[in-house]
């Protein structure tokens, strides 16, 4: 048995490439907690999560003065008494984004080491369902991108051999929304799929007028069209279109993707690791998903939802919006407008440490070792 004896936490601060606008917000900063864990053998996992711009020092916080002390000198290995132990000690701050982002960069850094020790790449310990899954792009279709834009980069993907592109809507009228997406369909055809994602911008009455407008274009989904913990109306959306309803990425208990499934209010999961709290979860939720025979098309994170997509039946897409280019060697392998799934043990990101600790704040850099 390998008892964790050491862990380091560290955050680094990246800037997008692009500019990233949606319904209701800018994505500027994407604070990113880093954990590495080394165990009793010498063996060493990291994990990591993700803001987009609020929140990542109480992170920090929260992993130094909470969580980080209660795993030192625990079996590595028992990653779900972990998790378990680390949600109900913070119960009084759960369910939520602060606590689901730390527990994330726990759990990822406890399943990147037990792949390791097994020599496994994740994606097969995990469960093996394929060894690639396709490809959309989201970086193309931000709400501040002009029309032809949007076709330019509609046109460029699926001349990479990509599958979709998702397109931001919630312009002030539906009309524009409907002009921009008719726009794509009429350049890339009917048989290159278009996903749109509304950021939770809408109310019920308009989520429901803005479907049935855009009924023609044919949706391959409509992505968080109203406010995430509002599964009352995402049912009543659900029933009124026969376009695909997404929900995940503000979804941050297996409890409630068990009600939107059940209740029949969404028919695409995109649970994201980062939010759900780590790849357990994650799990739970994309099983959970095939027995109501629902798609798992999680969201961002592509360097690591590469592996899970590709683990699990009935991983459907991964959404391309590259997000750790700055502080990684090798990238994600696409080919024909797939991401392959990494061969390497453990989670499968290649990590440029030199260049995390030049981007590691101070501040929030630390060691714990249970040594006083």
């Amino acid at each position: 048995m390998a008892r964790i004896e050491k862990v380091d936490i560290r955050m680094v601060d990246l800037v997008p490439k692009v500019k990233r606008t949606d319904a209701i917000q800018s994505f500027v900063s994407q604070e990113t907690p880093i954990v590495t864990i080394t165990d009793s053998d010498g063996a060493v996992g990291t994990g990591y999560s993700y803001t987009i711009g609020t929140g990542g020092s109480s992170v920090m916080r929260l992993l130094a003065d909470h969580l980080i002390p209660r795993i030192i000198g625990r079996d590595a290995d028992c990653i779900e008494a972990i998790w378990h132990d680390l949600e109900f000690a913070t119960h009084a701050t759960t369910i939520g984004a602060i606590t689901a982002i730390a527990l994330a960069a726990i759990d990822t850094a406890l399943w990147d080491l037990r792949a390791k020790k097994q020599a496994l790449p994740l994606w097969k310990l995990a469960g093996g369902a394929k060894d690639r899954c396709p490809l959309y792009t989201t970086e193309g279709g931000w709400l501040h991108i002009e029309t032809q834009a949007l076709v330019d980069d509609a046109l460029a993907a699926k001349a990479k051999g990509f599958n979709g592109s998702k397109v931001k809507i919630g312009k002030p009228h539906g009309s524009e929304d409907l002009a921009r997406l008719e726009a794509v369909r009429a350049a890339v055809g009917d048989g290159y799929e278009i996903m749109t994602d509304a950021n939770q911008g809408f109310r019920l009455d308009e989520a429901i007028r803005r479907a049935e407008r855009l009924k023609a274009i044919d949706l391959a989904w409509i992505e968080e069209p109203m406010a995430a913990d509002d599964i009352d109306g995402h049912t009543r959306l659900s029933a009124s279109t026969a376009t695909p309803i997404a929900v995940g990425e503000s979804l941050y208990s297996i409890r409630h993707f068990r009600e939107y499934m059940q209740k029949g209010a969404c028919s695409i999961v995109q649970v994201d690791v980062g939010r759900i709290g780590g790849i357990t979860p994650w799990l739970k939720v994309a099983h959970a998903a095939e027995a109501f025979d629902i798609p798992v098309c999680p969201h961002f994170l592509m360097e690591l939802h590469v592996s899970l997509t590709c683990a699990v039946p009935n991983g459907k897409y991964v959404e391309y919006i590259p997000q750790l280019d700055e502080i990684t060697g090798a990238k994600m392998a696409i080919v024909d407008g797939h991401a392959l799934a990494p061969s390497e043990p453990g989670i499968g990101i290649d990590w440029d440490w030199e260049e995390v600790r030049r981007r590691s704040i101070p501040e929030f850099t630390a060691t714990f070792t249970g040594e006083v």
